[in-house]
C-alpha cells in the first residue's frame, strides 16, 4: 500500500495490481503509449539491499551544490506517495502528480500495471517534465526485472547485497546478485560498495560481458580517517575535510560511492568540480528514517534486514555505549524477523513490540512470541505515551524494524516533541 496514491487512481480511474510482478513486459509496453519520457533522463540508477536511500542523498547533496536541477525516485515513502518523487528535494505538488495522472489516464494505462510501476511511470513523466540535471533513481526490488530498469544510466551504483526478498530474488548471494547486476549497462561505469566474494564474482562477470568499466569500494577508491575528518581518494581526484552528518561507519562507504558516481556522471557531463561544493553537499546531506535523531535519546531507524539491523548495532555502540536501549519494533512478516531481533537482542534492554498499518506487517504479538528478549512486551497503546515512559537521561530509545512503521509514526513524533524539522 502506497498511501495516497490510491486517491489518484480513483480521481483519474485508472486502476492497478497491488501485487508485486517482476518483468518488463508490461512497464516496456505502457512506456511506450506515453512517449518514453525515460530515454532522454540524465540518470544515476542504483540497486542493492541497503545503503540506497542514503548514497541517493549523498549524490543529490552533492549535485545541488553544483548547481545542478535534480529529481530523485526513492521507495518506500516516509509520509506519502509524494515524497517518493522529488524534484530539487521538494516532493511532487499535488497539481503535478494530477498532471501527470492525466497524461496516463489519456494514453489508456488503466488495468496494465502495478501500483509500483504506475508510481514508476508517473516518476518517469514528472522527470521529463520537469527536465533534471541529474535523475537519481532507485530500484523497488531487485534489477534486472525491476521495472525501473527501463533506460540507459549514466552510472549505475550498488552499494551492497545480502539476502532478502527471497522469495522473488532467489535464496543465495549469487543469485540476488544476478538480479542487482542486470542494472549494469553496455560500456556504462558501475561502482559497487564491498561486496561479498560470491556477490563480487557474479558482479565482474557481468560487468566484463557489458565492457562495463567496474569500480569497487577499498579496491578503486577510498575513504580515509583525518583529523580534520574524512578523505576520500581515487586515482583522478582527492577530497578532504569531509564531514558528515549522518553517523555511523556505514555511511562512509555510502558517501565514497556517491562521490564516485558524481564524479564519473561529471565526467560524461562536462561537470567541473568544486572540493568546496562536494564538501558542503556531503555535510548537509541527510535522510529521514535512516538513524534519524527526533529529539535528544529518541532515534528511528528503518532497520528492516540482517544486514541494516548490523549497522544499526555498530552506530549504536559508536554514539552510546554503556546506554540503555529499548527498542520499539514494528516488522513485515516477509522479511527475516528472527535475524533482525537476534541482532538487536545483543544490545537492547528491553523490546516493545507494535502493529503496523500494512497488510504485509506481522502482528506485534507473533514477533513477540519470536523474540528471546526477558524484557518485553506488545502493546496497542499510543507509541507516544511509551516513549514518554521511556525517555530519560539514561536510555536510549530506537523505533525500528520496518520503514512502514516509521511512515505511520514520524509525523506524530516531529509534532509531540515540537521538532522544526518537518522534511514534506
Amino acid at each position: 500500500m502506497i498511501p495516497k496514491l490510491d486517491e489518484y487512481k480513483k480521481r483519474w480511474h485508472i486502476s492497478s495490481d497491488p501485487a508485486i510482478k517482476p518483468g518488463l513486459d508490461a512497464m516496456t509496453e505502457a512506456l511506450a503509449l506515453v512517449k518514453n519520457p525515460q530515454n532522454d533522463l540524465p540518470v544515476i540508477h542504483l540497486a542493492g539491499t541497503n545503503g540506497k536511500g542514503s548514497t541517493v542523498t549523498f549524490i543529490e547533496h552533492i549535485a545541488q551544490q553544483h548547481g545542478l536541477k535534480t529529481a530523485t525516485f526513492m521507495s518506500p515513502c516516509i509520509e506519502d506517495v509524494h515524497d517518493q518523487i522529488q524534484l530539487n528535494e521538494k516532493p511532487i505538488t499535488p497539481k503535478e502528480m494530477n498532471a501527470v495522472f492525466q497524461i496516463m489516464h489519456d494514453a489508456g494505462l488503466d488495468g496494465k500495471l502495478t501500483d509500483f510501476e504506475l508510481l514508476t511511470v508517473a516518476a518517469f513523466l514528472a522527470f521529463s517534465r520537469f527536465q533534471p540535471d541529474i535523475a537519481i533513481i532507485e530500484c523497488g526490488m531487485g534489477g534486472r526485472f525491476d521495472c525501473t530498469n527501463v533506460m540507459i544510466p549514466v552510472v549505475s551504483v550498488v552499494p551492497s547485497i545480502a539476502l532478502e526478498h527471497t522469495n522473488f530474488l532467489g535464496d543465495t548471494l549469487r543469485k540476488i546478485a544476478y538480479h542487482k547486476s542486470g542494472i549494469i549497462k553496455k560500456d556504462r561505469p558501475i561502482v559497487t560498495g564491498a561486496l561479498p566474494t560470491e556477490a563480487m564474482e557474479v558482479f565482474e562477470e557481468e560487468a566484463t560481458k557489458q565492457s562495463a568499466p567496474l569500480y569497487v569500494f577499498n579496491k578503486d577508491f577510498s575513504v580515509e580517517t583525518t583529523k580534520d575528518g574524512e578523505k576520500y581518494i581515487n586515482p583522478n581526484y582527492e577530497f578532504t575535510n569531509l564531514k558528515r552528518i549522518m553517523p555511523g561507519i556505514h555511511q562512509r562507504s555510502n558517501m565514497a560511492l556517491a562521490i564516485t558516481a558524481f564524479t564519473l556522471f561529471a565526467g560524461e557531463k562536462n561537470i567541473k568540480i568544486d572540493s568546496t561544493k562536494l564538501q558542503k553537499g556531503i555535510h548537509e546531506a541527510h535522510l529521514a528514517g535512516r538513524f534519524e535523531k527526533i529529539v535528544p535519546n529518541l532515534y528511528i531507524d528503518g532497520a528492516h534486514n540482517p544486514a541494516s539491523a548490523k549497522a544499526l548495532i555498530k552506530s549504536i555502540k559508536e554514539e552510546f555505549p554503556g546506554k540503555k536501549i529499548h527498542f520499539i519494533v514494528g516488522m513485515l512478516k516477509d522479511k527475516n524477523i528472527e535475524g533482525v531481533l537476534r541482532l538487536l537482542e545483543e544490545i537492547g534492554t528491553s523490546f516493545t513490540f507494535v502493529d503496523v498499518d500494512n497488510e504485509r506487517a506481522m502482528s506485534a504479538e507473533m514477533i513477540y512470541d519470536i523474540s528471546h528478549s526477558k524484557n518485553k512486551r506488545v502493546s496497542d497503546e499510543d507509541i507516544i505515551r511509551i516513549i514518554d515512559e521511556k525517555l530519560d537521561e539514561t536510555s536510549i530509545v530506537i523505533m525500528t524494524g520496518s520503514l512502514y512503521l516509521l511512515t505511520q509514526w514520524r509525523k506524530a513524533l516531529l509534532t509531540r516533541f515540537k521538532c522544526t524539522k518537518f522534511l514534506y
